[in-house]
């Protein structure tokens, strides 16, 4: 027999069953056989409440044990066991990318601008950048002349010594802008806006004077010079008679004083370097010239003509969008502004139910709104407007 092949003997197990029973009877030789019955325990089947508990326990302790994991690995290793991200070490000492951290302008360097108006900017989380960072190109702070400044809040109650317009617009917009246009061998100009996707779009920065017109816009005109100092502001040139884009557009409203605005803000360059929000729903009540050189509001004053939407069109109730009679008011006032040369805005749009705020930003859209006026400026900046004749 070869060496591999051997037989095993089989194991044998005895088993002693214990008789719980004896029957006895006569076998057919006239013997007696007894007969020893055996059983076995009972098994019983859960109940299922019993299961669903037990179930209710698994997940629980599964729950505990990955929350604690977590917890340990974010605590004592900074989360690198629950996630990996390539870019933790970017740009730090030892990495390799020291040179290379950050594109430059990199704060908006992919957001899509979107004709979307900041309502109550000062309101977001942060104002100015949520805005921004939605994409919108328009947004609005109200000013209060107290103590020898500009307070920014929607009423007194909410004003705050450190709330000012230059430290909440004034002088981000500038940090910002260094950053669009760095003084570099290679750049050294001053003609990018905020956005790094659309260079040319213009931001338009509403101020909404709340406190006599008079007595805060010189304080406004002042406290925007460090924009003007740069090149910054949008202005229109009477030696040319054009206007000239810039980074900036500022937009007086509410008390702010037409007259003041009308005579310029420096009058040896000949230079208005902030316009009027014009009332939309007058437009048509001046002459019929067809003319805008004769019109009160055009694009020499004016860049904003805007109005309430309540107080012009009326209400829009749960039927979902405007009526005949609103929807020619409303094509007659954007038409009036655009043969003006100005952007189109209502402002008190309904806000709900959401599906009629939907529907009448889409209504105005479709109508050629110059600026979509907005409190979720992220559902609007959203929202595809895309479609042919949008925008």
């Amino acid at each position: 027999m070869a060496f591999w092949k051997f037989e095993k003997q089989k194991a044998t197990m005895a088993v002693d069953y214990a008789p719980v029973r004896q029957d006895a009877e006569d076998d057919e030789h006239g013997g007696t056989r007894v007969t020893y019955t055996t059983t076995r325990p009972e098994m019983r089947k859960p109940r299922t409440w019993q299961l669903y508990l037990l179930g209710l326990a698994a997940v629980a302790l599964t729950f505990i044990i990955v929350d604690t994991g977590e917890t340990i690995a974010h605590r004592y290793f900074g989360g690198r066991l629950v996630v990996r991200d390539p870019f933790a070490n970017w740009g730090q000492s030892g990495s390799g990318t020291e040179q290379l951290a950050w594109y430059p302008t990199d704060f908006l360097r992919d957001v899509i601008p979107v004709p979307c108006h900041s309502h109550n900017d000062y309101w977001r989380t942060v104002p100015v950048f949520t805005a921004l960072y939605a994409g919108c190109t328009g947004v609005e702070a109200d000013v209060w002349l107290r103590n020898g400044d500009l307070l920014v809040g929607h009423d007194t109650a909410s004003l705050q010594p450190n709330r000012t317009f230059q430290t909440l617009y004034v002088n981000p917009l500038v940090e910002i802008l260094q950053h669009q246009n760095p003084k570099t061998e290679f750049y050294d100009g001053n003609d990018n806006g905020v956005f790094d996707t659309d260079p040319e779009q213009t931001l338009v920065l509403l101020v909404d004077i709340k406190t006599d017109g008079a007595e805060t816009w010189p304080w406004v005109v002042k406290q925007l010079t460090p924009l003007r100092e740069k090149g910054w502001l949008s202005y229109y040139d009477e030696a040319d008679g054009q206007f000239h884009p810039r980074p900036i557009t500022v937009v007086g409203t509410g008390n702010a004083p037409f007259d003041q605005i009308l005579s310029g803000n420096n009058n040896t360059l000949q230079r208005r370097d902030a316009f009027y929000d014009a009332p939309l729903n007058k437009l048509e009540e001046e002459d019929g010239s067809g003319n805008a050189t004769y019109h009160t509001y055009n694009a020499t004053n004016s860049y904003y003509a805007s109005v309430d939407f309540w107080h012009a069109i009326g209400a829009v109730w749960w039927r979902g969008g405007p009526n005949i009679t609103q929807l020619g008011k409303i094509r007659s006032q954007i038409q009036a502004a655009k043969d003006r040369g100005l952007v189109s805005r209502y402002w008190g749009l309904p806000p709900w139910p959401i599906h009629v705020r939907n529907k009448v930003w889409e209504v105005l859209v479709e109508e050629g709104i110059g600026m979509l006026n907005v409190d979720d400026v992220n559902a609007a900046t959203k929202e595809d407007w895309t479609r042919p004749g949008t925008f």
